[in-house]
């Protein structure tokens, strides 16, 4: 009995090492010029016809990192890669890049990651204004998964 329960501390303290280690990965460049990556995004979008994600949120937002890792799972990944241009537009401590936020229509205290979705030519298509994703850690993936199936371009 012992050894089982020292084995679930142990299970349990690597997983909380491997969260930890998750979470310190930087996965929005914190000195990007946000602006130019839209640009270059539209840019790329109106040759491929590709929607664009703009992904408000910030390295210290576990539910960020949430998102990221779910977004990176092979089938999604598959289908964002497909469909999708990625922008991830850093928030600082909310205080940065709200005027992409705000000309989005994300309202960052709703809380992040917030997604926007654009179609090739910049067109808004939809944005998460109630905070949908802010409790990211605790939805499925197939919720996710079809939040991108949902907004993929009509082709």
């Amino acid at each position: 009995m012992k050894i089982r329960k020292l084995s679930l501390v142990i299970l349990a303290m690597a997983f909380a090492a491997l969260l930890a280690c998750a979470a310190s990965e930087n996965i929005f460049d914190e000195k990007a010029d946000a602006h130019q990556q839209i640009a270059a995004a539209l840019a790329t979008a109106s040759k491929s016809g590709k929607n664009i994600i703009l992904d408000f949120g910030a390295n210290w937002c576990g539910d960020c990192h949430a998102l990221e890792a779910q977004m990176h799972k092979p089938d999604l990944a598959a289908i964002i890669a497909k469909n999708f241009i990625v922008v991830s537009v850093d928030v600082g401590q909310m205080d940065k890049n709200v005027d992409l936020a705000e000309k989005y229509h994300v309202p960052l205290k709703k809380g992040i990651p917030a997604l926007a979705v654009l179609d090739p030519r910049g067109v808004l298509l939809f944005a998460q204004d109630e905070g949908q994703f802010e409790d990211a850690r605790h939805m499925t993936y197939e919720s996710i998964k079809a939040f991108f199936e949902q907004w993929k371009p009509k082709r």
